[in-house]
């Protein structure tokens, strides 16, 4: 039986009527070329080689559509039965046969990479589109839906998040309420100063009041600079009490950018100190500083104003594909539902043991990142927020000691930042009650240390700036035992969507859209933009609701939790392969000599791509040699980085993500000399060499080329792996598939224990098998007959040396 492989093309959004009549003639072509073996068609498209997975495809589908009678005989009657195998040649094996009752199937899978509950949904998907099509075959098959009732319920019932508290009207509201309770608690401490509750609050309605007078009311937008210190929340709460939005700007920003943030939100006023406040002296905005007098002199009672949760909070603009950064602006509404969901899903337990607890929690990233929002509002609640240094952040060192001596109970941090501390034995210290996770993903090497960590509960957060902060959360140990950004926080939903905005099946990687109280206005000035992220969708049966489209790569897995698979724009194609290069990353960063990677595209030269892994080593050197092994062992060798640069450390931006801008540019480092041609020098390394020469053809061979590169294949495998062990080098077959090269193979060569034995003559009668007999009875005596002829001299000597080693196994 030979093999044929279909390539059928399912673009151009095709019915299934169009669809059937497209593979219909690409299997009448099939057939025109039938008698070609697979074999030969493997050879001459020459795929790369891996003992993951088979070359070229990697799901087979075999339709039986011809009766199969029993065959009657005399005395005898044959009926088919069917075989059961424990072993598959393909990742996936689905067989088909027709029945006078209908269609049956049988679903052979690899356990390696399916359980039996994920193939189990995947025959209910089957089902569901065989049903669809054959309801509509006019229907395009990517409109098809997929999903069964059960398992549609199933996801709904995941995004019932539906909660009502009582809340205030404003942030200001629950701030003003909050200062009743605990006027005289301290608010807000940095660098041995502090402001209590009541401080607080009478200096921010001094500035409030100020603002007033400037003009500033509902929906207008002040900006604030500030470096670290007391007077950024005074002016920040000033803002709000006013009825304002703020904008905030990092004063490290190159004064470009400030000014382009300001300008493009057309503030009215900018609330600074006077350190910062030359560099806007031309602006056209109003600049205040808040030791001006004018100021000092307004009254310190809370304003009568009154404020809709629809109103502006806050613009926080990110980093935008355009080259220019894009403003998101956020809704007090949201913000509120994010004070009382993670105070459902994180801090509750505090409150049960007592109700009026004050937590110190950290202020740790910049106030124009927006995870600064989740511990300002923690003020509605009467903790202490402890601002922690600019300084001092972003050294890991500094920043360790800084914590063991102003201890606190919340420390929030990226998961690059956390390793920063991890490397500096913070851990062995007096660890915070809760570490708050966000901003990033965390490497599975991480997750797996953070859950043996004893004392501390670790929470990972994850959201885009255009869902108020967080949309969901995950606690690392005891929700997931790998990494997960987990379920949605309180009225928050969550849609893992297709290419035509239809769920994706549990299990399948689809686009992650979000929506419920958390998703922004919009985008500032962009309205073509916001049309395009913010988009109003009805997701089966429920009703139209307004969603904001992540482009990130996301699955729900079997229990309901959501997994983080990357960037839609990650993906990179290498000769043919689509790699994500978080999967990649993720490999690296499971090796022991590894602590931190990030792996890049490079394109050295038109048309040639390669990917650059960063490596921060654990300790010492990084062995390049041992880690390309070791990553061959986990991943296709395509989806192996060509470059590995070891570094220090990551390079980070301000906000604590890795800065991939800053990272040095390949042709500034070293090339790993294994790119390079090198000269066989050793024995077994001449002798390899050789050996390949003679069976690939080659006039030069170098200890690092590629068998496979070079034109090897699995039947060539077996002559090098013969020859070899012919010539005293002991080799098998899958290790040249695991060591492709020369200087690998060499370091294997001898590694398996063989044990040599001669076999002894063996003496008696042995009883034919069913087919020699009916062999013998039918006087059919040979298999094969053929005439040779030659034209040369054939020595009896080469005659008998070429029937021996047709005798020997190959």
């Amino acid at each position: 039986m030979n093999t044929l492989v279909f390539r059928v093309d399912f673009q151009g959004n095709l019915s299934f009527r169009e669809l059937l009549k497209q593979v219909r003639q690409t299997t009448l072509d099939a057939y025109a070329h039938q008698d070609l073996p697979f074999e030969r068609l493997v050879e001459a498209l020459h795929p790369e080689r891996s003992l993951s997975h088979h070359p070229l495809f990697q799901v087979m589908f075999i339709l039986q559509n011809v009766p199969v009678e029993t065959l009657e005989l005399p005395g005898l009657t044959l009926t088919p039965l069917e075989s059961h195998h424990t072993t598959v040649k393909f990742d996936l094996t689905v067989s088909m046969r027709e029945t006078p009752s209908g269609m049956v199937g049988v679903w052979a899978y690899n356990r390696d990479l399916f359980s039996k509950t994920t193939i189990q949904r995947m025959i209910r998907h089957f089902q569901c589109l065989l049903a669809g099509v054959l309801c509509n075959p006019d229907q395009s098959v990517e409109q098809v839906a997929i999903l069964g009732e059960e398992e549609q319920q199933q996801i709904l019932e995941w995004n019932c998040t539906s909660q009502y508290w009582s809340m205030a009207e404003s942030l200001s509201q629950g701030f003003e309420e909050q200062v009743e309770r605990t006027p005289e608690r301290v608010a807000i401490a940095y660098q041995g100063n502090c402001l209590t509750y009541q401080e607080l609050n009478q200096r921010a309605n001094q500035v409030a009041h100020y603002l007033q007078q400037l003009g500033i009311g509902h929906e207008v937008r002040v900006g604030l600079c500030f470096e670290r210190s007391l007077e950024l929340f005074v002016a920040l709460w000033g803002i709000l009490k006013a009825g304002g939005a703020y904008v905030p700007v990092d004063p490290n920003y190159p004064i470009e950018r400030q000014i382009f943030i300001l300008r493009d939100a057309q503030v009215q006023v900018l609330l600074t100190q006077a350190a910062l406040q030359d560099a806007f002296s031309t602006q056209p905005f109003k600049t205040v500083c808040l030791d001006q007098s004018i100021i000092a002199s307004q009254t310190t009672e809370n304003l009568d104003l009154k404020l809709s949760p629809k109103n502006l909070a806050y613009i926080i603009y990110t980093s935008g594909s355009t080259g220019e950064p894009k403003g998101v602006m956020v809704e007090q509404a949201g913000v509120l539902n994010l004070f009382h969901a993670l105070k459902l899903a994180i801090y509750k337990d505090f409150y049960e043991d007592d109700p009026e607890v004050n937590l110190q929690v950290s202020v740790n990233g910049p106030l124009s990142f927006d995870t600064s929002v989740k511990q300002i509002i923690q003020l509605m609640q009467g903790h202490t927020l402890v601002l922690i240094p600019e300084e001092v952040r972003l050294d890991g060192e500094a920043l360790q000691r800084y914590l063991m001596s102003h201890p606190v109970d919340v420390f929030e941090c990226t998961p690059s930042q956390l390793e920063l501390l991890r490397a500096r034995g913070w851990f062995e210290g007096n660890l915070p009650r809760m570490v708050l996770l966000g901003g990033e993903a965390i490497t599975e090497a991480t997750w797996r240390v953070l859950m043996e960590v004893e004392g501390c509960r670790f929470f990972n957060l994850y959201g885009p700036t255009e869902c108020t902060v967080d949309a969901t959360v995950c606690e690392i140990g005891v929700n997931s035992p790998t990494p997960a950004i987990g379920r949605p926080l309180a009225n928050v939903k969550l849609y893992i969507l297709d290419q035509q905005r239809q769920p994706v099946p549990i299990g399948v990687p689809g686009e992650l859209w979000i929506g419920g109280a958390g998703v922004a206005r919009g985008y500032l000035n962009r309205p073509e933009l916001t049309a395009e992220k913010f988009i109003t969708l009805s997701i089966g049966d429920a009703p139209e609701e307004r969603l904001y489209c992540t482009g990130d790569l996301a699955r729900y897995r079997s229990e309901g939790q959501v997994e983080f698979l990357g960037r839609l724009d990650q993906q990179v194609k290498i000769r043919g392969f689509r790699i994500e290069l978080g999967e990649v990353k993720a490999a690296l960063e499971e090796q022991a000599q590894v602590r931190e990677a990030v792996v890049t595209l490079w394109d050295e030269l038109p048309g040639s791509k390669r990917l650059i892994a960063y490596v921060v080593p654990t300790q010492g050197e990084i062995a390049i040699g041992a880690l390309r092994r070791s990553l061959k062992e986990r991943l296709p060798d395509y989806m192996v980085p060509s470059l590995f640069v070891e570094m220090k450390a990551l390079p980070l931006t301000s906000n604590g993500k890795v800065d991939l801008q800053a990272l040095p540019a390949p042709n500034l480092v070293q090339r790993d000399l294994e790119t390079q041609f090198v000269v066989p020098t050793t024995s077994q390394e001449i002798l390899l060499a050789g050996i390949w020469r003679e069976v690939l053809g080659r006039e030069q061979i170098g200890i690092h080329d590629n068998f496979f590169e070079l034109g090897g294949d699995s039947i060539l495998s077996i002559q090098i792996v013969a020859r070899a062990n012919q010539a005293g080098l002991r080799l098998t077959p899958r290790q040249v598939f695991q060591h492709q090269t020369i200087s690998e193979l060499v370091a294997v060569a001898g590694s398996i224990a063989t044990v040599v034995a001669e076999q002894g003559m063996v003496m008696g009668e042995v009883p034919l098998t069913p087919i020699q007999a009916r062999f013998l009875k039918n006087r059919v005596n040979f298999l094969i007959t053929s005439i040779r002829s030659s034209s040369w001299k054939c020595l009896p000597n080469s005659i008998q040396t070429g029937y021996s080693r047709l005798c020997n196994p190959y």
